[in-house]
């Protein structure tokens, strides 16, 4: 695995400060590298030139895995143990595990689309279905599956051409038989009430209506403005609401 931001920043950090310029320069770069999915020259290249980074593979397996762990608000040692068992199922080797690791962390953190990668493998069923079993199993790492869980396994599959009912057979396969959450169904329509936007409503115009709200119910702004302490831990139980509510409809509807 190669980190460029990182190595670039290690030595402008160096040329300015020395060792400890060097240091905060290469941890600033792998935050950036991690954050954009950076791990080669050709991989800048290609976000310089504004391409894509193709997700396939075990890469998007665990690219998945790390944005359905955080999909809840919280990644969970129950998560993280889920994705090392998903690694030892594959027997990967430590090449492989460290890629892995490295996809999981970028999906929890990262905002990029995933309609165009699941869309290739419409056709590649035993791919697929591989895929959302452990999706599956990761959904069930802590239990019982929420709605925003059930929703995003739910659309991936269709994006991959699979039809509801064989999706959610899918996880019965598993050998944890257990029904959907009796919200599921309404999810989206429950995180587009929450934002106050409606199925035809412009990216541009939801984005709005998140910051709008995010800024309203903030609590550090609540804080600020001589809130009790209940009223504080309301506040962010409802940020995080708002969080879930647009990352939900941002991965429906495709955009960033």
């Amino acid at each position: 695995m190669f980190w460029p931001i990182t190595l670039l920043g290690a030595l402008a950090g160096g040329l300015l400060a020395s060792i400890p310029g060097a240091l905060l320069g290469a941890l600033l770069g792998q935050v950036i590298d991690r954050r954009l999915g950076l791990n080669s020259w050709a991989s800048l290249r290609q976000r310089m030139r504004g391409e894509k980074t193709v997700l396939q593979g075990d890469e998007l397996l665990f690219f998945l895995l790390g944005r359905l762990a955080k999909s809840s608000g919280r990644v969970s040692e129950a998560h993280i143990e889920a994705a090392r068992s998903e690694m030892r199922r594959l027997q990967l080797t430590s090449a492989a595990q460290r890629a892995a690791i490295d996809a999981f962390y970028r999906g929890k953190a990262s905002g990029e689309g995933l309609r165009e990668p699941l869309q290739r493998l419409r056709g590649r069923q035993a791919e697929a279905k591989a895929m959302l079993q452990a999706c599956w199993r990761m959904a069930r790492a802590q239990g019982a599956i929420d709605a925003r869980e059930h929703e995003l396994v739910m659309l991936w599959g269709r994006w991959m051409g699979w039809d509801s009912a064989a999706i959610a057979a899918l996880d019965q396969a598993g050998g944890h038989r257990q029904a959907a959450p009796s919200h599921v169904g309404g999810a989206y329509e429950q995180a587009m009430r929450l934002l106050g936007v409606r199925t035809d409503t412009d990216p541009q115009q939801i984005k709005r209506a998140y910051r709008r709200l995010l800024s309203k119910h903030h609590p550090d702004k609540q804080a600020g403005a001589g809130a009790t302490p209940r009223q504080v831990r309301e506040a962010t139980e409802r940020t995080r609401e708002l969080h879930n509510a647009y990352a939900l409809i941002r991965e429906r509807r495709g955009f960033r």
